[in-house]
């Protein structure tokens, strides 16, 4: 049960981690990022980078619970979930702000993409090919 509660804890800073290093780079990549931000002015390229950024940072929760926790599968769930939790009420918040298909998008694919996450994890390295002998020119 440690593991399971420690895995749990590790995706979600992870989560949180890896959001704030990708919105920060966003903030330097894209001229007026910083501005849209305050007023939740996106352009749809702006709204796709922090599609790709949640995306990103969900596989990365997701792996993380599956690194400390190999055996069990529900610390990626339960975070994909509790992220769920924390996330629906600030964009029922912002439902306004932001297109539909936005929210939609982040808020439909935040639980898959954090088991994906894990589930990549756990998957066993491709085996390395070997060399056996050699030729002579």
């Amino acid at each position: 049960m440690k593991r399971v509660l420690l895995a749990l804890v590790a995706a979600l800073l992870s989560w949180i981690v890896v959001a704030t290093l990708l919105d920060m780079l966003l903030r330097h990549a894209i001229a007026g990022y910083r501005a849209a931000e305050l007023t939740r002015t996106f352009t749809g390229g702006m709204m796709l980078a922090r599609l790709a950024l949640a995306a990103a940072s969900s596989l990365a929760a997701g792996a993380v619970a599956a690194r400390v926790a190999p055996a069990d599968a529900r610390p990626a769930w339960i975070a994909g979930l509790l992220l769920l939790a924390m996330f629906l009420p600030e964009h029922v918040k912002i439902w306004h702000s932001l297109p539909v298909w936005y929210h939609l998008t982040f808020l439909v694919t935040l639980v898959p993409l954090v088991a994906l996450g894990a589930r990549l994890a756990r998957r066993p390295a491709p085996p390395t090919a070997t060399v056996t002998g050699s030729t002579a020119d």
